[in-house]
């Protein structure tokens, strides 16, 4: 069986509109005065058929719609598109169909009626639970509208997911272990943590290159935020099973494992990356951006910018950069078979010698300090690969 087969198929779906941009985004995603909902209804449901007869038969395992604010989706638009994905492949009754959601765009009716067309599972940008940070990340939600999405998905969906940023400017280390306590008496199963990052190309990116983006925590500071993050979660039963995702047991985000375990997904949508496996053969894909270009050329068959093979070595490392982010690390074998060759032994021991990596039981994983420096693990075991990549996804 192929690579990519073995670890499941899943199909990511992006909608770009939001109702702000955030400073500290670098995500595809627009501010549109007037969306053309049929327009786009129809023009993800001629790549839904397209895909369908390049993938014909694969048993789809998660359906992921994301953003930009999917929230903001007519729900008749979710409900078409959900049924035309459930007449193109076989799928079975536990397939995971994940909505991200703003706060400010949560409505319990649209809840239900996303429920109704069968979303099972709701990601939330809440991001802060204090409003005067959430001013500052340019949220416009406040922590009550927060609170209050919160409970209502959790009153319609089974699965619910949220997000917090930490690191934040003028944060301070009590301040953040008391609002992660707080966020984790109000979760479900899930929860994502993501230390703030200044993106080169965001409105924070370019206040920080000018010298105006006071008070980010001091590299010190933030591991010791890091640290504390993974006590926490772990004291109350939420398991750190990938770098900034934590989860009861049972409740990992079956899509996102897919990319992390080097599976099959299509990516449809502006700027929607995909991977899929044809003819034996792995393929990396990726959509045209801007949301009107990529409208305009579904019509012509003509939505991605690259459809490209991937050889051996760099399937390999993919596998490698990826496998890495989650807690259970990569089969060495796999990884041997894809690069015909195994991993550098004298990287491998200097890792573990520092306690950056753990090897057993032929899988090789990173401990909590290396997933601190993940970066800078992957470089050293990319190091003596032929063709060894300085980034990754």
């Amino acid at each position: 069986m192929a690579e990519g087969v073995q670890s499941g198929f899943g199909l990511y779906l992006h909608w770009p509109f939001c109702e702000a941009k955030c400073p500290y985004c670098d995500f595809n995603s627009h501010v549109a005065a007037r969306i053309d909902h049929e327009a786009w209804l129809q023009a993800y449901l001629r790549e839904i058929d397209r895909y369908a007869a390049l993938l014909p038969g694969r048993r789809l395992d998660t359906v992921f719609l994301g953003g930009g604010t999917p929230s903001l989706m007519q729900p008749r638009v979710v409900d078409r598109i959900l049924d035309r994905i459930r007449g193109s492949w076989p799928s079975g009754e536990d397939v995971e169909v994940t909505l991200e959601a703003n706060p400010g765009s949560v409505e319990a009716d649209r809840f239900r009626d996303y429920a109704a067309a069968g979303v099972n599972r709701v990601s939330i940008g809440v991001q802060a639970l204090d409003d005067g940070d959430l001013r500052r990340l340019g949220r416009i939600h406040s922590a009550a509208d927060a609170m209050r999405a919160v409970e209502i998905a959790a009153a319609t969906f089974e699965r619910v997911s949220f997000d917090l940023i930490y690191a934040r400017q003028d944060q301070t280390l009590d301040a953040w272990r008391e609002e992660l306590s707080r966020a984790i008496g109000m979760a479900s199963d899930h929860l994502s943590l993501y230390q703030l990052t200044v993106e080169p190309d965001t409105a924070f990116g370019r206040r920080h290159a000018a010298g105006s983006l006071a008070g980010l925590p001091e590299e010190n500071l933030a591991a010791d935020m890091y640290d504390a993050t993974q006590e926490i979660c772990a004291a109350a039963g939420f398991e750190a099973y990938e770098v900034s995702n934590h989860a009861r047991n049972g409740g990992e985000s079956r899509h996102n494992l897919i990319y992390w375990r080097g599976g099959d997904y299509a990516g449809i949508g502006p700027g929607a990356h995909g991977r899929i496996t044809l003819d034996g053969i792995r393929h990396a894909t990726e959509a045209r951006p801007q949301p009107l270009e990529w409208l305009d050329r579904v019509a012509h068959g003509d939505a991605e910018t690259a459809f490209e093979p991937l050889c051996e070595q760099e399937r390999a490392n993919e596998y490698l950069m990826m496998g890495l982010r989650i807690s259970e690390g990569i089969d060495l074998e796999r990884h041997r078979g894809m690069a015909g060759r195994g991993l550098c032994e004298d990287a491998v021991a200097r890792l573990e010698e520092i306690g950056m990596i753990e090897c057993g039981n032929g899988r090789l994983r990173t401990t909590q300090q290396g997933r601190l420096a993940l970066n800078s693990v992957i470089l050293e075991l990319l190091r003596d690969s032929p063709h060894g990549q300085a980034e990754s996804e």
